[in-house]
């Protein structure tokens, strides 16, 4: 396919990617309080909205900081909806423009990634919404007893979409080393002599990823990818034994070549070359020697 045809492909795709983030923010703005209180719902809110009861941290107000941000939040609000529930379709589109120029094995490989990602980031999505909660109030202890809180929406929302994606793309690390994995590009034995660097990592990126200052974030988020992360690891080593079995020179070490089949096979009857139609040393016809013509 020549350029344009890829950029008129490409172009054909973004809008109907485009389109259907459109539509499904369109539908959803018909609903941005629901989601707008469905995100801000791990604040623990004072009762009453009383303000004098959150001195000390012990709860927030909500409010919108200036007159345009109520706006531009449900504009936010439905954006992030459009992106979240029309992934499937946009994830398509993409799927549908890269599919051509893949392998077989590729194409299975990139079908079986796609399949898992979204559960594992759906999952690490969940567990941040679940401890949201706890990590706001874990933020709002620190709160002196002269002062209180008031919380900008826009800013609550941020924190959630932050934590969600921060969360979701973290357990993505092992479905990508599986990957690199089956395509041969690291090994299930290496894999495991990194679990000491490994597990340092997750638990330090997990105390710089969870805003809160508690030891219980940073747990949350590390112990399941590194729980993940031994299951990737388990799984590579039974696709290397595999992988092994159905080696045919398995036996043979690095530096050694594989062993050549010199046994003789029949090549069926023969017949003698045909004569060439050429004149012979007296020029009175073709010639052939000892059932060779005079070239051979």
């Amino acid at each position: 396919m020549p350029l344009a045809e890829h950029l008129r492909e490409l172009r054909n795709r973004l809008a109907k990617a485009v389109l259907a983030i459109v539509v499904v923010a369109v539908a959803a703005a018909f609903y941005n309080k629901q989601i707008m209180d469905f995100l801000s719902s791990p604040v623990p809110a004072c009762p009453g909205r009383d303000l004098a009861q959150s001195h000390g941290g012990n709860c927030a107000i909500v409010v919108f900081g200036t007159l345009a941000s109520p706006f531009a939040t449900v504009v936010k609000v439905c954006l992030l909806a459009g992106v979240t529930i029309a992934s499937p379709i946009w994830l398509y589109q993409l799927w549908a423009f890269l599919a051509p120029g893949l392998h077989k094995n590729e194409k299975k490989y990139t079908l079986a990634f796609v399949s898992t990602a979204a559960p594992l980031f759906v999952a690490g999505a969940y567990l941040a919404y679940l401890i949201m909660p706890t990590s706001m109030r874990v933020l709002l202890s620190v709160t002196p007893d002269a002062a209180a809180n008031t919380l900008a929406l826009d800013d609550i929302l941020d924190f959630t979409v932050r934590m969600i994606l921060v969360f979701g793309l973290a357990f993505e690390l092992p479905l990508i080393l599986v990957m690199m994995n089956l395509v041969g590009m690291v090994t299930g034995k290496t894999m495991l002599k990194w679990w000491r660097g490994v597990v340092m990592a997750v638990f330090v990126f997990g105390a710089v990823a969870t805003p809160s200052t508690d030891p219980l974030g940073m747990c949350v988020l590390a112990v399941p990818i590194v729980m993940l992360y031994f299951g990737a690891v388990g799984f590579s080593i039974l696709n290397d034994r595999r992988r092994e079995r159905r080696n045919p020179d398995r036996q043979l070490d690095d530096d050694e070549a594989a062993p050549l089949d010199l046994t003789p096979e029949p090549v069926g009857d023969s017949r003698p070359l045909p004569a060439l139609e050429q004149a012979d040393d007296s020029g009175h016809g073709p010639a052939r020697r000892n059932d060779y013509d005079d070239v051979t």
